[in-house]
């Protein structure tokens, strides 16, 4: 049901992302939820983020993600496949970092778990985030 290589290395491609949209296409699921998250060009101490530079520790990333997965399982009953990656290393502004995707019998579960996997993957995981910033210089963030 879930995926075990959740870090991959720089931005999410969408050929990733239609592969595992066409591997859950199957004729017990109904829906497939999908959370894809963007680096945004926002403003930091007057100067644009041109990328984020995401480090993590890996082992942790794994073991805790593993504790997520089987936490939503638990929580809803009608899920068939969960994908989850996360980007480590540069990511420019406008890219994708983190992708999610619940495929379940119906929408409600689908809507419901993708949302809280994604709250916590912001809460738990250890990956850290370097913002680069326009004519140099960096802002280390922490997760909301």
């Amino acid at each position: 049901m879930t995926n075990k290589d959740i870090l991959i290395e720089g931005p999410i491609q969408q050929d990733l992302v239609s592969k595992i949209i066409s591997d859950t296409m199957q004729g017990n699921i109904g829906a497939q939820s999908i959370f894809l998250g963007q680096v945004r060009n926002d403003v930091l101490k007057g100067k644009k983020v041109l990328e984020i530079d995401y480090s993590a520790y890996d082992e942790m990333v794994n073991t805790e993600m593993e504790k997520i997965f089987e936490h939503i399982k638990n929580k809803y009953d009608d899920l068939q496949k969960i994908y989850v990656r996360h980007s480590v290393g540069v990511v420019k502004a406008g890219e994708h970092s983190l992708f999610v995707l619940v495929a379940a019998g119906h929408r409600r579960q689908a809507f419901k778990a993708v949302e809280e996997i994604v709250d916590l993957i912001k809460e738990r995981l250890p990956v850290w985030k370097k913002e680069n910033l326009e004519g140099g210089g960096h802002v280390w963030t922490e997760n909301p």
